[in-house]
């Protein structure tokens, strides 16, 4: 019998499991969800992009504030209400970004998520995105979306 690489660490019990992932969904939000309650206009969501000027003049989420990670501290207080849940984001998966800025904004007291996948998915995704050039958008990538656009409802 062949052993098994999956089953040689054995899965954690329902409850420390369910305690588990209900954590990484309290700090964590997909592009997709973020692209749904932007466009629904949810109240309470601010998007933050954290990355440079350079970055953000290449393309940035429509309607997302530009607070790079090193002016957090500096611009949130009179940038972002304290009693909005905030959603930082960076370049994408290769990036950890997003994760200090996270941090920084959880350190001065919001509420706050990093969006997984970052822009890169955002793109991937083919949700449109704004650049200092106008709008874009790019076709979806079939390996992270339905080709369709409709949504994976996963």
């Amino acid at each position: 019998m062949t052993a098994s690489a999956v089953l040689s660490t054995p899965a954690a019990d329902p409850a420390a499991a369910a305690a588990h992932f209900l954590a990484r969904l309290s700090f964590e939000a997909d592009v997709s969800d973020v692209h749904a309650d932007l466009a629904a206009g949810v109240p309470g969501v601010v998007v933050v992009d954290s990355r440079a000027g350079a970055a953000w003049s290449q393309g940035r989420i429509p309607g997302a504030l530009h607070i790079p990670t090193a002016r957090i501290a500096e611009l949130a207080p009179q940038l972002v209400d304290p009693s909005a849940t905030v959603v930082t984001y960076c370049w994408g998966p290769g990036c950890n970004g997003a994760t200090r800025a996270a941090l920084a904004f959880a350190r001065l007291g919001y509420r706050v998520k990093e969006m997984i996948g970052g822009f890169e998915y955002w793109a991937r995704e083919g949700f449109a995105y704004d650049s200092d050039q106008g709008p874009d958008r790019r076709p979806v990538d079939d390996l992270t979306a339905p080709r369709s656009g409709i949504a994976c409802a996963c």
